[in-house]
């Protein structure tokens, strides 16, 4: 039989060796079959082995300390800054699809969120090895290595990793060989470096370095300022950066499809099994269906050109009309770049534009809504943005107050685009199909149907082309993810 404190001992040595190569890969010494070891830094490490130890007591007994949200009422939460994670909105508030995901499955449990917001991966993956929070809820990747360290959780998507360079990049790199000797960083304990070590592993030309300096995003940005040739990333974060970033090309996937969510604490089996389970549930399948509407499932296919159209005008034009879309905002409760954006929808920031049916100006105003609303000069930019905001706003108010936003917003633009009683026929036809009118995830299944000859036949206000509202509130939900920063 084994010594009690012979194998403390061991496990405080175990711990103790692999913080101190963790504690060398950061320091830039991983790649061990291409450079030295670093006496120095070596010698460091054996003086820094008695802090090393010192960290690692009662390690093992670390998540017994941290009480099952039963007890305490409060799940705690790590998370890292990120589009596809954890954010401030601009008005303030947190907002993500982690974030909306792990409250959704606290409020069904009756539990309060204690959030931990950290900026990178790796510091997410300490909080949990160190007992600091139940779950970490960062996107992160289910691989057999986490899964030895952690307690696996739910999962609640699937992505890809995909290696993403500048566009002008030259030569731009089309196969595996061609990354011998390309610039790639990614950020330090991700999936991502397991990719890349397999794939150096049967390629010795290709090398990468890791960072806990710079997060994904960040590391995107600096492939768009070309500053770093390339990097890896999910496909997710890429189709949310690509938006506002369109240089960044795709150059090829690096993995199939990888399933993405939580990891719990070493030894929190109890509470892994029944986030999986909620997943599953009736409650989880419809907080993932929110969370797709509302994050992802407007992100139309990229469109190189269209995006950097609308870069380039967020440059010239917009600061020409921004102090009245916040006018605007401040009359009538719309928000501004939600404004904008349905404004470069409709005209591309163009007061001279006009369409074959008629309508003119920045926000598009048939003659007799211009007229309706008191507008004199349809060209005119300061009276196209007011009436048009106030035109929202009317549609906005008619729907009914228990339907919440955004949902009510995305109804009311459809009415401002196919007209408030189509929109009407297709909330009575949503009921009568068992869907919820209320629900936008619905009601883009149900508009299109206005075109259908199957039911605009009985509907009062007869055929529309239903798919356009549907169009038109994906492109400005897109292109209003774009314009916001100008506006905070």
């Amino acid at each position: 039989m084994v010594d009690e404190s012979l194998k403390a001992t061991w496990l405080r040595c175990r711990c103790a060796v692999n913080a101190g190569l963790a504690w060398l890969k950061r320091a830039g010494l991983q790649n061990w079959s291409t450079r030295m070891l670093n006496k120095t830094r070596i010698s460091a490490t054996l003086v820094a082995l008695p802090l090393l130890l010192a960290g690692c007591d009662n390690n093992e007994n670390v998540t017994s300390k941290l009480l099952h949200p039963d007890e305490t009422g409060v799940l705690k939460v790590s998370t890292r800054n990120g589009s596809t994670t954890y954010y401030t909105d601009r008005f303030d508030q947190p907002a993500g699809p982690e974030y909306d995901l792990v409250n959704r499955y606290a409020e069904a449990q009756g539990w309060t969120v204690e959030w931990d917001v950290q900026f990178s991966t790796a510091a997410v993956l300490r909080q949990l090895e160190s007992g600091q929070a139940h779950v970490g809820a960062a996107g992160l990747t289910h691989l057999a290595s986490r899964d030895k360290r952690f307690t696996l959780g739910l999962v609640h998507h699937t992505v890809r990793e995909q290696l993403v360079c500048h566009r002008e990049m030259v030569p731009l790199p089309t196969t595996v060989e061609e990354l011998a000797g390309v610039q790639i960083e990614v950020v330090a304990d991700s999936s991502y470096v397991e990719t890349l070590e397999q794939l150096a592993a049967g390629h010795p030309g290709v090398n990468f370095t890791e960072t806990e300096a710079r997060g994904t995003e960040q590391l995107l940005a600096a492939v768009f300022e070309q500053e770093l040739e390339c990097t890896v990333a999910d496909s997710n974060i890429v189709d949310f950066n690509r938006r506002s970033m369109p240089e960044l090309a795709v150059v090829m996937d690096l993995s199939g499809d990888q399933g993405i969510g939580w990891y719990l604490a070493p030894g929190s089996e109890d509470l892994a099994v029944e986030t999986r389970q909620w997943i599953k549930s009736d409650g989880g399948v419809a907080a993932i269906a929110e969370i797709d509407t509302q994050y992802y499932a407007y992100i139309s296919e990229f469109d190189f050109v269209d995006l950097n159209t609308l870069l380039t005008r967020i440059e010239n034009r917009l600061p020409k009309y921004i102090d009245e879309f916040e006018r605007a905002e401040e009359q009538t409760g719309v928000p501004a770049d939600l404004l904008a954006a349905l404004a470069y929808q409709e005209s591309h920031w163009n007061p001279l534009a006009r369409s074959p049916t008629g309508v003119r100006g920045l926000m598009m105003l048939t003659q007799n809504t211009a007229k309706s609303l008191g507008v004199t000069n349809r060209l005119d930019p300061v009276q196209s943005i007011d009436a048009g905001a106030r035109y929202l706003a009317g549609r906005y108010e008619l729907l009914p107050e228990e339907i919440p936003d955004p949902d009510r917003y995305f109804l009311a633009l459809a009415a401002y685009n196919v007209g408030r009683g189509h929109l009407l026929d297709a909330r009575k036809l949503a009921r009568e199909l068992g869907k919820n009118p209320d629900s936008w995830t619905d009601m883009r299944e149900v508009l299109p149907l206005l075109a259908d000859k199957r039911y605009y036949p009985n509907l009062r206000y007869g055929y529309a082309r239903g798919y356009e509202p549907v169009h038109l509130v994906q492109r400005v939900r897109n292109y209003r993810d774009v314009i916001s920063s100008a506006f905070q």
